[in-house]
């Protein structure tokens, strides 16, 4: 491979204003065929193989015209201090915005508030607003008119407050994304004292998103696509991108500090370090594609948008970039000389330290990590709800003034189907079903049944008396479906589709993680020729991902340093985030073992001493691979800022996931590691080193093609640092 990659490079360098402009032409052809084919995005959100989705399709086929999964808002009435909301100037407020909640653009129906849903002291009562939508579909317009219709009835001296996933604003690009790209643009000046060796990985990651999210809008005239398929794309594109082009630029300098020419220095940057990045980037897509194992649709399209734009980035990194470093000529080096210097780099001094103490240091490093792990063992799966917005926002109000009027399950009412399609007196069937409901612990009300115009099939809201995200309220759902086979009852609507949604990812992990881990392993094997050093790179994965799981639960389960935090409420792990965080930090942790490991080997194969070997490919990769870390840590720590919760959680994961990967898991557990196992880290059966195929990830076939004479070489005086 690296003899393949290596003629790439420099084609790509001898031929860069043809590479340019193709890309360029690409990038165009994109961007018409983005204008012109692509198509609607679908809002609808599905969950197949579970009892909430199936509940939710027969609404839609026994109630026609209904949107089973519509959008909903609970508008929540309280009466000022020593009145009631039977008072008649309250009751003419009530009416006019229940009337002003009607003219919504997408509304469907909203309940009389002084109709069942008042509490005895009638001092709180809510109307319920159903949309024609989902939340995803809503517009601004529908927003509005909710805020508007209650600042008609504060108008008049009542509170009202409201809840419920159409208040939920659609995320997009924010600060947090361009704090990233600031960070990193920092961090790459920094690491290489050269505004163009800054700016080339930048560049470079801005096209190949761009070139990706255009070609997934292409997609979306020709298959169905949810609205949020190209986020995780946008997200680790950038990630990516800048990764791979740190380490060939990083590459690319040490070549031409070595003394060879330009394009020969683009060349062998492109066959040694971009054979590690080729490698890097199929675990990547490996994880990203195997997130359709779950079948969840949207996860599976979003797994799939984001794993091609991880093809993009590697494309561009091999093909892209070294035309562009042909460009650059000298001013890709900067204007720092080069300086000799009797002391040690930072990363030299370190790999002899965990050389000289290896066992001392595994042994630290492995029991911090399971001591991390442990709160991991409390961990429960749930979705956010209003209950965990900031204090401040009216979402978080109306649930504390529901708790405070109704109880707690007011805020997670159940939907249950009866299905008396079978039965001959579908009346009674539903009557019977209501009264063995009520009956059951932890039930505080049963609504009448309503029949659809068939009249074969019914519907009961269920209040529980405990809290949507509580063991007790996942409880009550499993009872209820557990009732006697003839009653034909399903459990549906947010609470039940939560519950259900959450299982199903819980179950969806170890089959997940097994298929990455078994992909990856085969993958690691052909690139290393080794069955060690893959093991031992999927065992360090394993140990920092515990070790995220065991801080997050920490923080946001059980509210430790929260404060700090700005975590105002602990709640349950948010269920897609095991999926996810298994998903990214696989794929960025395996870019960290192989830019790492890639030089450990191409060091043992040139002939240096296993202990050599690592301290010198340690000491060439430490560099990128922290400025690679510091970067992905602090675009994730952004989203720590947000006040949403959800993103809160997502951020801090990603952050504190990278950081113990890349810190203690590849810079210092695979470097001691790697020297216990001394030669024998490179142990291959021979039957199997007669079958699998030579990659020459290290290079060393390189060594076999002469010096291009029609370029002189460049001597490391006349250049500058490249930051060794």
């Amino acid at each position: 491979m690296a003899t393949y990659l290596y003629r790439l490079g420099r084609f790509s360098f001898r031929r860069r204003k043809l590479i340019l402009a193709l890309w360029l032409a690409a990038l165009a052809l994109l961007g018409v065929g983005a204008a012109t084919l692509s198509g609607p995005t679908s809002d609808t959100f599905s969950i197949p193989g579970t009892e909430a989705q199936e509940a939710m399709d027969l609404l839609s086929e026994r109630f026609p015209g209904t949107a089973a999964d519509g959008a909903q808002a609970r508008v929540v009435f309280a009466a000022p201090s020593g009145e009631k909301l039977t008072d008649e100037a309250n009751k003419a407020a009530i009416a006019q915005t229940v009337a002003q909640l009607k003219t919504g653009p997408d509304v469907a129906a909203v309940s009389d508030p002084l109709q069942g849903t008042i509490n005895q002291a009638g001092t709180v009562a809510y109307a319920q607003v159903s949309f024609k939508v989902a939340a995803v579909a809503l517009t601004e317009s529908d927003r509005e008119a909710l805020t508007a219709a209650a600042d008609t009835g504060r108008e008049s001296g009542l509170a009202i407050e409201m809840g419920g996933d159409a208040l939920e604003e659609q995320g997009g690009p924010g600060n947090s994304e361009i704090l990233g790209i600031l960070v990193a643009a920092v961090v790459l000046v920094i690491t290489f004292g050269s505004l163009l060796a800054a700016g080339l990985p930048l560049l470079t990651a801005i096209l190949g998103v761009a070139a990706a999210v255009l070609g997934i809008q292409i997609a979306s005239g020709f298959v169905d696509l949810g609205s949020s398929t190209s986020t995780l794309a946008l997200m680790l594109g950038i990630a990516v991108a800048i990764d791979y082009a740190l380490f060939i630029v990083s590459r690319y300098r040490h070549e031409i500090v070595g003394g060879r020419n330009y394009e020969e220095a683009a060349a062998r940057a492109v066959g040694t370090a971009g054979s590690a990045v080729t490698f890097a980037g199929l675990t990547v897509i490996i994880a990203l594609a195997a997130l359709a194992v779950v079948n969840i649709p949207f996860l599976t399209q979003m797994g799939l948008a984001a794993a091609f734009a991880v093809v993009i980035a590697v494309l561009i990194a091999l093909t892209l970039l070294p035309a562009l470093l042909g460009f650059s000529g000298k001013k890709i080096m900067g204007r720092r000389k080069e300086t000799v210097s009797t002391k040690p780099a930072a990363g030299l001094r370190w790999a002899r330290f965990v050389t000289r103490r290896p066992v001392a240091v595994l042994v630290v490093a492995v029991l911090g990590l399971l001591v991390l792990a442990i709160p991991a063992l409390d961990m429960r799966l749930g979705l956010p709800g209003d209950n965990l917005a900031s204090p401040e926002t009216t979402q978080r109000k109306a649930y504390d003034m529901l708790t405070d009027g109704f109880g707690p399950g007011f805020n997670g009412p159940l939907t249950v189907v009866v299905d008396a399609a079978g039965s001959p007196d579908p009346k009674q069937a539903a009557t019977e079903a209501a009264t063995v409901i009520k009956g059951l612990p932890g039930v505080v009300t049963v609504s009448p049944p309503a029949f659809n115009p068939a009249g074969n099939t019914a519907i009961l809201q269920v209040i529980p008396a405990s809290a949507p995200d509580s063991a007790a309220t996942e409880t009550l759902v499993h009872t209820i479906r557990d009732q006697d086979s003839s009653l034909h009852l399903s459990v549906t609507g947010l609470t039940a589709v939560n519950i259900d949604m959450s299982a199903k990812m819980g179950a969806a992990l170890l089959p997940y993680l097994a298929v990455i881990v078994a992909l990856a392993f085969l993958l690691l094997m052909l690139l290393f020729r080794s069955v060690l050093v893959p093991l031992k790179a999927i065992g360090g994965f394993l140990l920092s991902v515990v070790a995220t799981f065991g801080a997050v639960v920490a923080v946001f389960q059980w509210g430790w340093f929260g404060s700090l935090l700005g975590v105002e409420q602990a709640g349950p792990i948010i269920s897609m985030l095991p999926i996810f965080l298994i998903g990214i930090v696989f794929g960025l942790a395996m870019d960290y073992e192989v830019f790492l490991v890639s030089r450990m080997r191409e060091e043992h194969v040139h002939g240096a001493e296993p202990t050599q070997a690592v301290v010198n490919g340690f000491a060439h990769g430490a560099r990128v691979v922290t400025a690679a870390a510091i970067i992905m840590v602090s675009v994730f720590a952004g989203f720590i800022l947000s006040p949403e919760s959800l993103i809160k959680s997502i951020g801090f994961a990603l952050a504190a996931a990278i950081l113990f990967d890349a810190f203690v898991v590849r810079m210092t557990i695979v470097p001691a590691v790697m020297t216990l196992l001394g030669r024998r880290a490179w142990w291959l059966p021979a039957w199997l080193d007669r079958i699998l195929p030579d990659i020459d990830v290290e290079g060393d076939k390189l060594r076999e093609i002469p010096a291009d004479p029609e370029e002189p070489a460049h001597q490391p005086s006349d250049l500058v640092s490249a930051g060794r």
